[in-house]
């Protein structure tokens, strides 16, 4: 595993280093254009979600997998034994709204979501700015276990301004408040209320190829669980996107994935996973 790891950190100094001098050439001549293209290629960085959105009557399939913990090693397939699956799409009303709803095999929740353009780079504005709200609902709670619950008590409520700024033709990053509020939670070990700051970028290697990573920083994070730190690689290929991603954090809905993150890197504990994208 110490192996794995020091590959992937070799992988990413060689990539960085390798386009550090174009990228500061490109910092430095271009940083104050505004440009006509996203930020971000795929709707998400790697979980989290990006200032993308599908244009105007567009529909994106997504189909996205989370596998088991690494660590599990060779007997579980590394994790391979053990997927959770998030199926789902998202639509563009317009050229500053869309939609989407997915269905995720964890907990066996249900989100849907709105996202929405409040100011855009390439239109003048130094930055790109996104609202996206989510609703999560939790139908795995039974009746049976849960005698008194409501299905008011099944919901967890996300907002989110996702910030971003394309530095150059080759390096976008983002910057993520995020404000997470259940109604079903266990009162001691969190609260209801949880607030986040998320960060992450994209480093565009080639025409087709970009580095992504991201990091969750939670202000009430219980002590067994961990920040998500999560690492990627996009692929483009015609009208697909595909993301390959490391990640500590199993779940794939907005507040699992922030909230619930079990694995430790530093004990080789993470998930291999990927989202891939339909474009219609």
């Amino acid at each position: 595993m110490k192996n794995f790891l020091g590959l992937l950190f070799c992988l990413t100094v060689v990539f960085s280093v390798s386009a550090q001098d174009d990228l500061l050439a490109e910092i430095d001549s271009v940083s104050t254009q505004d440009y006509d293209t996203p930020a971000f290629k795929g709707l998400q960085i790697v979980t989290l979600q990006s200032t993308k959105i599908p244009a105007a009557k567009e529909f994106y399939f997504v189909v996205s997998h989370r596998f088991g913990s690494v660590k599990g090693g060779i007997s579980e397939f590394f994790g391979m034994d053990m997927a959770t699956t998030k199926i789902g799409g998202a639509y563009g009303i317009n050229e500053w709204l869309s939609v989407s709803a997915s269905r995720h095999t964890l907990l066996k929740v249900y989100e849907t979501a709105v996202k929405y353009r409040l100011a855009n780079q390439a239109t003048g504005a130094p930055v790109t700015v996104i609202g996206y709200n989510t609703i999560d609902i939790n139908t795995f709670l039974e009746k049976e276990d849960y005698p008194k619950i409501e299905f008011g008590d099944r919901l967890t409520y996300i907002s989110q301004l996702l910030v971003s700024r394309k530095i150059s033709d080759r390096l976008s990053l983002e910057m993520v408040p995020m404000y997470i509020h259940k109604n079903l939670y266990n009162p001691h070990v969190e609260n209801d209320d949880q607030f986040s700051l998320g960060a992450g970028g994209r480093l565009k290697l080639t025409k087709r190829l970009s580095l992504n990573m991201e990091y969750v920083y939670n202000f009430d994070k219980p002590d067994f669980y961990q920040n998500p730190l999560s690492v990627g690689l996009d692929l483009e290929t015609g009208g697909h996107i595909f993301q390959l991603l490391f990640t500590n954090s199993q779940a794939m809905t907005e507040g699992g994935y922030v909230t619930t993150a079990a694995g430790d890197w530093g004990k080789g504990d993470f998930f291999f996973g990927f989202n891939l994208y339909r474009v219609f």
